[in-house]
């Protein structure tokens, strides 16, 4: 039931927290606990199951028989990502939608805050996060967006963009109201991997923004179920969403990402050292796109002993890079990392961040 701005029936939860999954059974139990540890009778939780083949079903519905705020919704098959998350917010019942990831969890008070600033009616409030290893022992990262304060904006505002940008590329970012998603133009996203932010940054502009400073969700870094298509995924998807907003200038938008990041030999490099850029890339994204001179860098670091590049890469960031450590895991944890790239990341280890 969609209330008025403002308003909301005595029977409408105020927060509904959306979570789209696919076979994450051995993962969305730590997600969950952390929600329901914390839910309060103006919040509900909405599982769209996108036709798990483990035993997805069975861990949600465990949690469902125990926690009557949440509803499991299992789909006869698998329309991405996208469609599911859009199906989310269509089943909920609250004023507002939280698109939570099925993997990562939600730190203490994170449901108590974002209750507290939807009092403000806001269209939308970007949270922070910190990263950390997929056993959340350690932290790679205290923080996305490396604010000191709240901030406040609308999307049609570069500062904006060019603050939340590289924190809108995770969903779980965003709290919504209902309504204003339902009235946008979601499909032409579908596929994009990220329909929630072209929601955000499609017109009319969004008038009520908070951004908040304190981290409310801990990454569990590098289990994403997107990582076998980082390549396409950050040389194509996210800068075509990026570039395709109408809201904000050239400048803005370069500041999130290039327009065409493929056509830079570093990035193709970093790409290559990690793993996720070879010759079937090079085959698939590139071989007719470039001119023939980008096209044959391309082809050479497609063929660039992956070895080789991972130890060059590692070597570069624990030198000069002291606070890469997001970087840094990507290249450890990469296929092609080598015995002398982990030994020279115990010689020259990173500031700790540990807590």
């Amino acid at each position: 039931m969609i209330s008025s701005r403002g308003k909301t029936h005595p029977d409408q939860p105020e927060l509904s927290i959306c979570i789209a999954t696919l076979n994450r059974a051995s993962v969305i139990s730590f997600t969950l606990d952390s929600i329901i540890s914390q839910i309060s009778s103006k919040i509900e939780i909405v599982v769209v199951d996108g036709a798990s083949s483990d035993s997805t079903r069975e861990v949600v519905e465990s949690y469902a028989r125990d926690c009557h705020s949440l509803r499991y919704f299992r789909e006869q098959k698998n329309s991405g990502v996208d469609a599911d998350y859009d199906r989310a917010v269509s089943y909920a019942r609250g004023k507002y939608c939280w698109l939570m990831t099925d993997d990562d969890i939600m730190l203490p008070g994170a449901l108590d805050r974002i209750l507290c600033e939807l009092r403000a009616s806001p269209d939308l409030v970007i949270v922070d996060a910190e990263v950390r290893t997929s056993d959340f022992a350690r932290m790679l990262q205290k923080s996305r967006m490396h604010l000191t304060s709240d901030l406040k904006f609308d999307s049609s505002d570069d500062e904006f963009l060019i603050r939340t940008g590289d924190a809108l590329s995770y969903i779980a970012s965003v709290v919504i109201r209902r309504d204003i998603w339902l009235k946008r133009n979601r499909e032409r996203y579908f596929g994009s991997l990220f329909v929630h932010a072209g929601v955000i940054l499609q017109g009319p502009k969004l008038e009520n923004i908070i951004v908040l400073a304190k981290p409310l969700i801990a990454i569990r870094y590098g289990v994403a179920m997107w990582t076998p298509r980082t390549f396409e995924i950050w040389m194509f998807k996210w800068p075509n969403l990026i570039w395709s907003s109408a809201l904000h200038s050239e400048h803005a938008k370069r500041c999130v990402c290039s327009r065409q990041p493929w056509e830079s030999p570093i990035q193709l490099l970093k790409h290559r050292a990690r793993g996720s850029y070879t010759i079937v890339e090079y085959e698939r994204y590139l071989k007719h796109r470039t001119s023939k001179l980008i096209g044959i860098v391309s082809l050479l670091i497609a063929l660039f002993p992956a070895g080789l590049a991972n130890f060059l890469a590692v070597a570069y960031v624990v030198s000069l890079r002291r606070q890469a450590r997001l970087g840094l895991s990507d290249l450890l944890n990469s296929p092609h990392s080598t015995r002398a790239s982990q030994l020279v990341s115990r010689l020259f280890p990173l500031k700790s961040l540990d807590i």
